[in-house]
C-alpha cells in the first residue's frame, strides 16, 4: 500500500513466476529477441504487433538511447554511480557494462520489483564487486533512495546518475508520476541526473501519430499488460521540473545525441517516445546560490 495526492492506493504486485500472466519484463525481453519469456507474454506481444507492427524496433531504440545517455554521464557528465530502476531482465551491453568500460570503477544499482529480474540479476553480476542487483519497487514510501541496503553502495555527498527508462508510462495517473520522480529528484545530491524514457503522445503536435498513441495505448492497456500510456510533452516534462535539461532537452530518443547520421527514416511506432536528462544544479536567486530541483523550483 503506497499514498499519492493523499489516496492510499493498492500498489500492483510484480508477476514474477506466475506464468498465466504477462510480465513487463518478460515482454520487453521478448522485444529484444531474448528467451527468458512465455507464451502468455509472446501473446501480449502479439496484441501490441497488430497496431505497431515494428514495436521490437521501438525497444532496441530505447536500448540505444540508454546506452548513450550511460556513455554521457560516465564521460561529460562525470558520473562514476547508477541507480538504474526498473532494470528488468539483464540484456546485451547492461548499464554497468557501458559505464564500467568508460571508468571500471564505477557503481551501478539495479532495482526491479520483479523477483524473477532480481533472481537473474544477481546470477549474472555475482563476479561484479562494482554492480548490484536490489529487489524494489520504484513506489516505496521515502523512495529507494532512503533504503539503507541501497545507500550503502551509494556516495549521496557526490553526484548519482538516477535511471528511470521505459518505466513511468507503467505508472497509472493516480499514482502521479511527476510526484514520484520530484520525491527522488529532492533526495539527489547537488550534480546528479535524471534520465527518463516514456510513451508519448503528440496530441496536437502531430494528429497522425496522437492517432497511433492513442491505439498503442489500448494496445497495452486493454489487450497486452495492464499499462503502457502514452502521455503528452507537458506531462513528460513535469517529471523534470526545476532540473535544468542537457541539451538538446526532452525530444525523441534518436534526436538525442544520435551516433551519427539516420541510415533510415523513422517508423512512426520510434517517433511515440521522448527521452530526456536533467540535472540537478546551483542557480542565482536574489544574489544566493539556490539548488534546483526542490519542491519549490
Amino acid at each position: 500500500m503506497t499514498r499519492r495526492k493523499g489516496v492510499a492506493i493498492e500498489l500492483r504486485k510484480p508477476v514474477g513466476v506466475d506464468t498465466s500472466r504477462a510480465s513487463i519484463a518478460r515482454v520487453y525481453d521478448h522485444s529484444l529477441g531474448g528467451k527468458d519469456n512465455y507464451d502468455v507474454d509472446r501473446a501480449a506481444y502479439e496484441q501490441i504487433l497488430q497496431v505497431a507492427p515494428r514495436q521490437g524496433d521501438v525497444s532496441i531504440m530505447n536500448r540505444r538511447w540508454l546506452h548513450r545517455v550511460v556513455r554521457y554521464l560516465a564521460g561529460a557528465g562525470g558520473v562514476d554511480q547508477f541507480l538504474d530502476i526498473g532494470a528488468g531482465l539483464p540484456t546485451v551491453a547492461n548499464t554497468h557494462e557501458v559505464a564500467q568500460q568508460l571508468n571500471p570503477d564505477a557503481q551501478v544499482i539495479y532495482v526491479d520489483n520483479d523477483p524473477v529480474c532480481h533472481a537473474h540479476g544477481c546470477a549474472l553480476l555475482e563476479q561484479n564487486e562494482n554492480t548490484h542487483f536490489v529487489a524494489g519497487d520504484i513506489m516505496e514510501p521515502g523512495t529507494l533512495l532512503e533504503r539503507k541496503d541501497i545507500l550503502r553502495f551509494l556516495d549521496t555527498s557526490r553526484p548519482i546518475g538516477l535511471l528511470v527508462v521505459g518505466l513511468l508510462h507503467h505508472l497509472e495517473d493516480d499514482l502521479d508520476p511527476a510526484g514520484v520522480m520530484h520525491e527522488y529528484v529532492e533526495r539527489l545530491p547537488p550534480g546528479s541526473f535524471l534520465a527518463v524514457s516514456a510513451f508519448w503522445d503528440p496530441a496536437d503536435e502531430n494528429l497522425e501519430r496522437h492517432q497511433l498513441a492513442q491505439e498503442l495505448e489500448r494496445a497495452f492497456v486493454e489487450k497486452g499488460l495492464g499499462s503502457g500510456w502514452y502521455r503528452t510533452r507537458e506531462e513528460i516534462g513535469a517529471y523534470f521540473a526545476g532540473l535544468e535539461m542537457v541539451p538538446p532537452g526532452l525530444v525523441e530518443l534518436e534526436d538525442w545525441w544520435p551516433s551519427g547520421p539516420p541510415l533510415r527514416e523513422r517508423f512512426p511506432e520510434e517517433r511515440v517516445m521522448l527521452g530526456g536528462v536533467g540535472q540537478k544544479t546551483w542557480r542565482e536567486r536574489g544574489g544566493l546560490q539556490v539548488m534546483t530541483g526542490g519542491a519549490r523550483d
